[in-house]
């Protein structure tokens, strides 16, 4: 590997413009080029699961949901297995209940499909007003929206100001949560002036404000007999819960408070990330696209299994009791051909018809074990609707000669740098009545 720098170690390589795949440049770097790497291993997560719950008590977690957070929080006890336990339970009873005003077959489809159509017309629309655009201010604004009237049971229109501000609000969290805290690290660091920190407070606390009120005012006016979103459903569990299995674990309103937040803060960035990256890729490869329209027209429906232009699963690497057990999601050349290539046929079997489930099995994009996302049947359901209702209606394509930066910028999420080079056709433009 790389020689290190006395104090400072390799602190300059790894902190340079890809953070992310610096392991992989200092290995193959020096005398001796090389790295150390276990099969993945879910079983371990799985069966050994307590073994692997664990997180760092880092000190930035403390300004999050005021220390609160269910993912950020080095809790693993039994308060936080009956709040994982209440999150889940009124994650699963309201997002698949049954639309009472729709004939769709759940809530979650009926919200999707609102913004899913909306994306639509909108896109249409500026298309003709531009010729170019960047879609991807507009669905980040749709899918926080479903997020709200999931959680809130409040859809917004698009210009709302307090919708803005909280889309605002998630995308600032990621930049500076993204950057990195040394004080995490350096734990002095904390007495001295950090603009980068004292960010970082203010976006919890305005984003704490913000839920806080929503929930007080379900608080309000809570009626057990209608249940309107996952707020009303949380209360409600809270409340028949303190007679059931958790009842010897006192929950205060508190800590439901944060559990919304943590559900809210979770549910629109990585979807909107997801989105951007699937239509990016939809537009870039056409052959792709072409394929998706064609069993679409055929099946109605289309199962778009997506992942980015890296695969990952994870490594494991032992260390000693009271050390940290790092789970490295990284690329492993041996698991994959042509690894960085966007070949989503990969995925599917020999004839082209089903899923591998082998191969899909290597993908842990919702994590494993007792810390795996809560929202992933949710977040994979919504990212389906969205692009099987964007690509049966549109078709996705980039303005010609224009350069396209695709490369991952580093942050909580990897987004794409801002591209205003989409451009959008209606597959089927209505004939005209004359």
């Amino acid at each position: 590997g790389a020689r290190a720098i006395p104090a400072v170690g390799h602190l300059c390589d790894v902190c340079g413009q890809q953070p992310r795949t610096a392991p992989c440049r200092l290995a193959l770097r020096g005398d001796i080029s090389g790295g150390t790497h276990s099969s993945p291993s879910p079983r371990a997560l799985v069966k050994q699961g307590e073994d692997f719950m664990g997180r760092p008590d880092l000190p930035s977690f403390h300004y999050i949901s005021n220390g609160q957070s269910l993912a950020f929080s080095s809790e693993s006890g039994e308060v936080w297995k009956a709040r994982r336990r209440l999150a889940q339970s009124a994650l699963k009873s309201f997002s698949i209940a049954p639309s009472p005003t729709s004939s769709c077959s759940c809530l979650l489809e009926e919200h999707v499909s609102k913004e899913a159509e909306y994306l639509v017309t909108k896109f249409l629309q500026v298309m003709e007003e531009h010729k170019s655009f960047d879609l991807n201010q507009y669905v980040v604004v749709s899918v926080a929206n479903v997020i709200c009237a999931i959680c809130f049971g409040k859809r917004y229109e698009h210009e709302d100001q307090e919708l803005l501000r909280v889309v605002n609000l998630g995308q600032e969290f990621g930049e500076v949560a993204g950057s990195g805290h040394p004080t995490d690290f350096i734990p002095v660091l904390r007495y001295l002036p950090n603009r980068t920190l004292e960010a970082f407070k203010d976006i919890n606390r305005r984003f704490n404000a913000f839920v806080q009120k929503i929930v007080q005012e379900h608080y309000s006016s809570f009626d057990k007999g209608h249940i309107r979103d996952i707020t009303d459903s949380l209360i409600q569990h809270c409340q028949e819960n303190s007679a059931g299995e958790d009842a010897h674990v006192k929950l205060s309103d508190e800590k439901i408070i944060h559990i919304v937040n943590d559900l809210f803060g979770a549910g629109f960035d990585t979807v909107a990330t997801a989105l951007s990256w699937s239509l990016m890729y939809v537009a870039l490869y056409p052959d792709a696209q072409k394929k998706i329209h064609e069993e679409l027209e055929t099946n109605g429906f289309c199962e778009v299994f997506y992942q980015g232009q890296e695969p990952i699963v994870p490594g494991l690497v032992f260390l000693c009791k009271e050390f940290s057990i790092l789970l490295i999601l990284c690329l492993l050349r041996a698991l994959w051909k042509e690894p960085s290539a966007f070949r989503p046929e990969r995925f599917l079997s020999a004839s082209g018809t089903e899923l591998n489930r082998a191969e899909g099995e290597k993908v842990l994009a919702f994590g494993l074990g007792r810390r795996r996302c809560l929202g992933e049947t949710i977040g994979r359901w919504e990212i389906f609707l969205f692009l099987t209702t964007l690509l049966q209606q549109l078709h996705f394509s980039l303005r010609p000669g224009e350069p396209v930066d695709i490369t991952p910028q580093y942050g909580l999420t990897m987004k794409y740098k801002k591209c205003e080079a989409f451009q959008i056709r209606q597959r089927f433009p209505e004939k005209s009545s004359l």
